[in-house]
């Protein structure tokens, strides 16, 4: 984004130059847009599912660990040296495989994230697109990045909006 920035102010002054060209600049809350729509919602909805999900199984995992600790420790005074050390990798075992679930669902939680997440995004950018070729803007930007904004400065913001069907 600094490098579109850079861009815009290396083409600066070339517009006295370019006078035939008018060149219009409009900015877009792609963050405003994004979280208005409803399918932004149900995505949201579907993570924090599959995360419960893995977050309820942990859980799971996490009470049969601490029950197997907590009977290793009350009981290895009295236990024979191979069994003591067949319960301590018992109990290692699931330990290791608490770990292994956690890393899996973090892959799985941000694949399932990227894969809803990406239509609505292409959704939005051609909407963004749409709205750019037919009020004929050069560039439309994100105000996120945008260090200041004139009073002038043209907000396509509510055009996105209403061509994705939103108020």
């Amino acid at each position: 984004m600094k490098k579109l920035i850079v861009l815009l102010l290396m083409f600066l002054p070339f517009a006295g130059v370019v006078n035939a060209q008018e060149v219009k600049i409009a900015f877009v809350n792609t963050q405003e847009i994004f979280m208005a729509l409803p399918e932004t919602k149900d995505a949201q909805q579907k993570i924090e599912q599959l995360n419960n999900d893995y977050k309820k199984e942990l859980e799971t995992m996490n009470g049969e660990y601490q029950k197997k600790y907590a009977d290793f420790i009350e009981q290895q005074d009295s236990l024979t040296e191979n069994i003591k050390i067949r319960r301590m990798q018992e109990v290692e075992d699931i330990r290791q495989r608490m770990d292994n679930l956690v890393q899996v669902a973090q892959q799985d939680v941000t694949k399932k994230q990227q894969e809803l997440m990406a239509p609505i995004q292409q959704k939005m950018a051609d909407a963004i697109r749409a709205v750019g070729t037919e009020q004929g803007y050069t560039y439309i930007v994100d105000p996120q990045i945008l260090l200041y904004t004139g009073s002038n400065a043209i907000d396509a913001t509510p055009l996105v909006k209403a061509k994705l069907g939103l108020q």
